[in-house]
């Protein structure tokens, strides 16, 4: 596949090597010759020091055969200027990165598909609905929907309170068992599990299940006593922490800590100040924290630019007696960090972006694909076509790839949980767990 990337930062720069690494034609265009450096010999790609405004620029990069072209600079004007450009010069698809997150709305779809824009991504909107969405239950790490809840995937972090530790998954998860445990996070390894594997303190284990069976799931994982999120703090008052504000349920109580005066004052013009205070201070200011009611708040979220700075606040929140903790952390090193020292859920927007991204290169249809970031691992939510080799046979016979498991599906609006003995049927909406391998491995199997 033949791919073009515009702009040489933290989101061009993840996808560039990342497509790169999966033998995807793959070329880098960014005006600056500093960024473009950065991407050493290692990752086979061509780089052009141009801008991406020109069309000569656009000639020289192929654009013509382009399957994709991907415009994520920060200038949301040049982004989708770019994409109209490329459009109409031959490429077959084009995602521009914006900043305004209301150009995202399903609603203008059409409007932007008209002038040469096939999808718009806004990183900190994506950012904001997982802290949003992980916020309705302190309990969990991660909480995924699929078809409004048809079917939820839980990312629990296990506790000596659990109940199903130590036992053989065989014996957990029978074919009429309420639950599947697609993968588990054993330490620093990632397993998709098999019946002798067993769940032990301090695993990060995958449960899929169906909306009525979430409380039978708390219970059996010993997190009953976990107290709801009511009241949340959030250090640093940038986007993502805006945006989240809206997102969040209105029974949740919201403190934002902004160290920047005029940010504070834009922050009341923009947010629903009847639910959500800004206050300027530091969010690290331990003082502060104790005035303004830490001790009776349920979860802390950590969005500054600096990763160190969100893990040890992060950290110090908890020490403070706070259950959920959750911390915006750009650098995968760090992330890898902050998750042995039990921050709880990481939130990484250029990760959230490439999923995204991700989804558009696949030729089955994809609802969905959704990056975990504690599990280096994909979910995606895949439509099997008629006639699809995913429908012939079940699922014990289709000679799924290793690292790669069936979580559940939704057939006519129910959801379903999947065995072995399952047949899958054209039309249904499949959950396919996928560690360590490439997503197209999987499409052929539902196209």
């Amino acid at each position: 596949m033949k791919i073009i990337i515009v702009g040489a930062y933290a989101i061009g720069t993840h996808l560039a090597k990342l497509l790169s690494r999966n033998n995807h034609d793959t070329v880098l265009i960014d005006s600056d010759e500093e960024r473009l450096s950065s991407i050493n010999s290692d990752y086979d790609l061509m780089t052009i020091q141009a801008s991406a405004s020109r069309l000569r620029t656009l000639k020289d990069a192929g654009v013509n055969g382009a399957d994709l072209f991907i415009a994520v600079t920060p200038d949301e004007n040049l982004n989708m200027n770019a994409c109209m450009l490329a459009k109409a010069l031959g490429a077959k698809r084009t995602v521009a990165k914006v900043d305004n997150f209301e150009y995202t709305d399903p609603k203008l779809r059409s409007v932007f598909n008209n002038v040469g824009i096939t999808s718009l991504i806004n990183p900190e909107n994506l950012a904001a609905y997982d802290i949003a969405n992980g916020l309705k239950m302190s309990w969990v790490r991660q909480r995924w929907e699929v078809h409004d809840g048809a079917l939820i995937m839980l990312g629990i972090k296990l506790r000596d309170t659990c109940q199903v530790l130590n036992q053989p998954l065989k014996d957990l998860c029978k074919p009429e068992s309420p639950y599947h445990i697609v993968a588990i996070k054993h330490g620093n390894e990632t397993i998709i599990p098999r019946g002798d594997d067993v769940l032990s303190l301090n695993d990060i284990a995958y449960f899929m299940t169906t909306r009525n069976y979430i409380p039978f799931i708390r219970k059996i994982v010993g997190k009953e006593h976990y107290v709801d999120v009511k009241n949340v703090m959030i250090m640093g008052g940038g986007a993502t922490a805006a945006r989240a504000t809206t997102l969040m349920p209105e029974y949740m109580k919201i403190k934002i800590f902004e160290s920047n005066e005029a940010r504070c004052e834009q922050l009341n013009e923009i947010i629903d100040t009847d639910r959500a205070m800004v206050i300027h201070g530091d969010g690290r200011d331990i003082g502060l924290l104790l005035e303004e009611g830490i001790k009776n708040t349920q979860a802390f979220v950590a969005l500054t630019g600096n990763a160190e700075t969100n893990i040890l606040a992060c950290l110090t929140a908890k020490r403070m007696g706070v259950r959920k903790t959750v911390a915006m952390v750009e650098n995968f090193d760090y992330a890898s960090m902050a998750e042995s020292l039990d921050i709880g859920t990481i939130i990484n927007k250029k990760a959230l972006a490439a999923s995204h991204i991700y989804q558009m290169m696949l030729d089955a249809d994809v609802n969905n694909i959704h990056f975990l970031m504690s599990a280096n691992a994909d979910v995606a939510e895949f439509t099997a076509m008629p006639n699809s080799k995913v429908t012939r046979k079940r699922v014990f016979e289709l000679g799924l790839p290793k690292g790669t498991t069936i979580g559940g599906l939704v057939r006519n609006g129910e959801g379903q949980l999947v065995s072995g003995g399952t047949q899958i049927q054209a039309g249904d909406s499949v959950v396919v767990f996928c560690h360590d391998i490439n997503m197209s491995k999987i499409e052929k199997f539902f196209k």
